[in-house]
């Protein structure tokens, strides 16, 4: 996984890595059934959230290594902006500038960018990536709410969505999964967790996809965390199944057949 590295620990700590490595490097990697760039994508995103920048940096030229694309790389750190702030993801961001000029890798990178500085055009692709991910019902988001907080929802819609999720090197799946790991390894922000672990049901980001995911953070966010990203997790499943029996007795309801 580390070609031509060789860990200090080994000196210093030989029992502990020993023991770390194995788990998170063998008993995990065997029972969490991810493909290797996903797997890197998910490791990054996670440490992101914890701001484990150390291990952030260890872990770069592994994720290269083993096939996650640079564009891919870069656009898990511009979207961590939108959920942890530029004051937490500047350090990583430069980390990864760093890791990629190293591996040979010129910069700046081929634009992704799919809007404009416009507002409106950012406002309107913001809107079609919320319903296109939470539903119908966010057409009027941005502009819900009390009068003194609005612009807050307005930027939800034009700055994190239409100015991150309109992005190209990712799809919508890779974001909200890269969301949902960030929303897990910060901790704190279960209501988001929740809905966020919805969007990813609702969008193909499965249940049994998404418990692998868990299960791959758990070396580099701890047991608490994870156990919490889980409880999220099997709560948006059992309201999204509820909203769907709800739909399911609805049609029955209004099917003549049925009367």
């Amino acid at each position: 996984m580390f070609p031509g590295y060789q860990s200090d620990f080994l000196r210093t700590d030989p029992e502990f890595i020993e023991r770390f490595d194995n788990f998170a490097f063998d008993e995990v990697i065997h029972q969490a059934e991810l493909d290797d760039p996903t797997r890197f994508m998910v490791i990054l995103a996670m440490l992101l959230g914890c701001q484990g920048i150390d291990e952030f940096t260890a872990m770069l030229p592994a994720a290269l290594n083993f096939g996650l694309e640079a564009v891919k790389i870069k656009e898990v750190v511009y979207q961590a902006v939108a959920y942890l702030g530029i004051g937490r993801v500047f350090p990583f961001l430069k980390a990864t500038n760093r890791a990629l000029e190293d591996a040979g890798i010129s910069l700046p990178l081929e634009p992704q960018t799919t809007t404009n500085s416009d507002e409106a055009s950012r406002l309107r692709s913001g809107i079609e990536a919320q319903v296109g991910i939470f539903g119908e019902n966010m057409v009027n988001f941005w502009q819900s709410g009390p009068q003194d907080s609005q612009h807050i929802n307005r930027w939800l819609t034009s700055n994190c969505f239409g100015d991150y999720y309109t992005r190209k090197g990712l799809s919508a799946k890779e974001r909200e999964l890269i969301t949902f790991c960030f929303l897990a390894a910060q901790g704190g922000a279960e209501p988001q967790l929740v809905s966020h672990a919805g969007a990813n049901l609702r969008i193909g980001n499965d249940k049994d996809f998404l418990i692998p995911v868990i299960s791959q953070g758990i070396p580099f966010i701890g047991y608490p965390r994870s156990l919490n990203a889980l409880r999220c997790l099997r709560q948006a499943a059992q309201d999204a199944q509820g909203e769907q029996g709800e739909q399911d007795g609805a049609k029955s309801t209004s099917n003549p057949t049925n009367k």
